[in-house]
């Protein structure tokens, strides 16, 4: 089967039903008329401290290790002929896998791989670590060229190690609220999550019983700085639309007003999450799995713009089946774009800084803030800032 990644997320398929807001946070339920039943997920817990990954043939060098909290994996079932798939559901959900230790009072899970294929039609996934990984690993082994600037161990080691902070759910009890508290649609199969009218996270499946079965668990995925950083706002405002009772003589007008109130309510909704569907991203198929195609991807890492890392299963036809996101803080975007800009310019300090329009001890300054200071050999980092505060 031909590969074909991803250009732009478009909710293809999906329709938006009106928001349900608690405190400064505000979900939208996405709901699907059509569902074909041939793709389902299912949860798994592991219940552990922490959880170290082995990857395998991944982005990231040979014997380095992921590490994360994983509250819970996602098991992925398929038909390949277009026919119900069932859920993994029972037994089957608490596989023993990988193996946990003993760290003082704490647990630690060591397992393999982000995706694993557990049988034939069967996949297991770690939701979310599977773009934080590629995200990590972006520009992961440094300078290919031996520039006087860099430091031994950006030549030996590249960026290793590289982590990013984020946030439990857990740490929003109006977030942990809100779940308990909202109505779940019929036909709802994913939710936009919004936190001070800013959209934090999607997310999406293929079937309405397996949202029903995931939906609290979005509790304990990870989610970036914003959903602590707005998080003493004031409540979200309501947003309300009203019918024109001078223009509803009959059932049929009621009819029409409600449904084309329904319309309105998508539309503006759909440009609330603007940032994210419709935008350009860079997308890489991670695993093929039957008929569908999972792929990771990123927005365009503009410091200016919000930014997204996640995973996707779009059909052929164009049908979102599956989307996991997680919204970049401004640091993190900064952090990524520098290290795009580096690699697109060869890691030459000079040039990068000609194509940022700066100068290169200024460049060199900003890769201090980033975090990335290790990159450049002390001498070079101490007469840069020298330089810089003799200006001032």
């Amino acid at each position: 089967m031909a590969r074909t990644e991803t250009k732009h997320l478009l909710p293809t398929g999906l329709r938006l039903a009106p928001a349900q807001a608690w405190g400064s946070i505000r979900l939208v339920p996405v709901l699907r008329d059509e569902v074909r039943g041939d793709l389902r997920f299912a949860r798994r817990t592991y219940d552990d401290d922490l959880t170290v990954v082995a990857l395998k043939g991944g982005l990231m060098e040979p014997g380095l290790k992921y590490v994360s909290y994983v509250p819970h994996g996602l098991v992925m079932a398929w038909d390949d002929r277009s026919r119900s798939a069932a859920a993994a559901f029972g037994t089957q959900l608490h596989k023993p896998e990988g193996k946990a230790l003993k760290a003082g009072p704490f647990t630690v899970r060591l397992m393999h791989r982000m995706v694993h294929r557990e049988e034939k039609n069967r996949l297991r996934l770690l939701p979310l670590h599977l773009a934080m990984e590629g995200f990590l690993a972006l520009h992961f082994g440094g300078p290919e060229v031996a520039w006087s600037e860099y430091s031994q161990e950006a030549l030996s080691r590249g960026l290793s190690p590289r982590g990013e902070w984020s946030v439990e759910g857990w740490a929003s009890t109006a977030f942990d609220e809100a779940l308990r508290l909202f109505e779940i649609h019929e036909q709802q199969v994913g939710v936009l999550i919004f936190h001070a009218d800013l959209l934090l996270s999607a997310f999406i499946v293929s079937h309405p019983e397996d949202y029903r079965a995931l939906h609290r668990a979005l509790v304990e995925d990870f989610y970036g700085d914003l959903l602590l950083q707005y998080g003493f706002l004031g409540d979200v405002p309501p947003l309300g639309l009203s019918i024109d009772e001078r223009r509803v003589s009959s059932v049929g007008d009621l009819r029409a007003a409600v449904e084309q109130m329904r319309k309105d309510w998508a539309s503006f909704q759909g440009f609330m999450a603007g940032g994210l569907f419709g935008v350009d991203v860079s997308a890489s198929t991670v695993y093929e799995a039957g008929p569908f195609q999972l792929q990771r991807f990123v927005t365009g890492l503009v410091p200016t713009e919000e930014n997204h890392i996640g995973e996707v299963i779009v059909r052929g036809d164009g049908t979102l089946e599956y989307l996991k996101t997680y919204r970049l803080s401004a640091a993190q975007t900064r952090r990524a774009y520098l290290l795009k800009q580096l690699a697109h310019a060869e890691w030459n300090l000079e040039r990068t800084a000609g194509n940022l329009k700066t100068t290169r001890d200024d460049l060199v300054a900003r890769l201090s803030n980033a975090g990335f200071g290790y990159l450049l050999k002390e001498s070079v980092l101490e007469a840069a800032l020298r330089r810089q505060q003799g200006r001032r």
